[in-house]
């Protein structure tokens, strides 16, 4: 393993969401248990493909929803952050590779949408995780969050009253 899989793939997925969430998130402040939306996404994971084999955790670090003949899906409400959920996706068949796992592909499964989105670690996908990773170690090793402008996903976000309140 290497120093750059010390990350959830939560935390990657927050990065590409909003860096300010990523330090909170980072730092032990979890605002998503009073999340509306977190817990509406929660019921459509668990109601959607209910005989699949659920939730793999691996090391404490990342959880796949299920894994079937070398792929590994990851079910999401909408693809409203697409870009987000790609490369939590990607960081799980990076850590695995990391962890001599070859091989392997993704797949975003969008129940509600009737939709799924193959994801491949290509040497380019691989290098971009790889620059997001080293921006989230100096992200995380700052004293304070960082400053970012309001976004309109704000709106709706767990961590707005923080952020903003």
């Amino acid at each position: 393993m290497n120093e750059l899989t010390k990350f959830t793939g939560t935390e990657v997925g927050y990065y590409f969401i909003c860096r300010k969430k990523l330090w909170w998130f980072h730092h032990g402040i979890q605002m998503e248990t009073e999340s509306d939306r977190v817990k509406l996404g929660k019921l459509v994971h668990e109601k959607s493909y209910e005989r699949k084999k659920k939730e793999i955790s691996i090391d404490g670090k990342i959880v796949l929803d299920w894994q079937a003949d070398g792929v590994i899906h990851e079910v999401k409400l909408t693809d409203s952050m697409e870009e987000a959920h790609e490369f939590q996706l990607l960081y799980y068949i990076y850590y695995l590779k990391q962890k001599g796992v070859k091989g392997l592909r993704g797949q975003i499964d969008y129940p509600k949408l009737r939709q799924t989105q193959i994801v491949e670690l290509t040497a380019e996908k691989e290098s971009e995780l790889e620059r997001a990773l080293q921006e989230m170690e100096k992200i995380s090793s700052m004293d304070a969050p960082p400053e970012v402008e309001f976004m309109k996903i704000c709106r709706s976000c767990s961590y707005a009253e923080l952020c903003w309140g």
